[in-house]
């Protein structure tokens, strides 16, 4: 006898669940390494993430190892404080 799977809401808004390839910022040692076309489940509802385990050792494994990345961007960074509350 087949049994169906139950499927796990999303934890944040109980929104529905699906398969799809993200782009993923993973924070490591004060720096961003950016990720594309990574597997994971996406709330229809609120957005967030979840990703399995063997996906977030494969990308500890990559920036652990220092592999070459496929290519490198910059990334503007600001200080929220600096410019928030100024007047237009």
């Amino acid at each position: 006898m087949k049994t169906k799977s139950k499927k796990i809401p999303c934890s944040f808004c109980d929104g529905e669940l699906e398969n799809s390839t993200v782009q993923h910022p993973y924070h490591w040692q004060g720096r961003i390494y950016l990720f594309e076309n990574v597997p994971a489940q996406v709330c229809r509802q609120c957005g967030e993430k979840y990703f399995d385990a063997r996906v977030v050792e494969a990308m500890e494994r990559a920036v652990l190892k220092k592999t070459k990345p496929r290519r490198t961007v910059r990334v503007p960074v600001f200080s929220f404080g600096e410019f928030a509350f100024q007047s237009r």
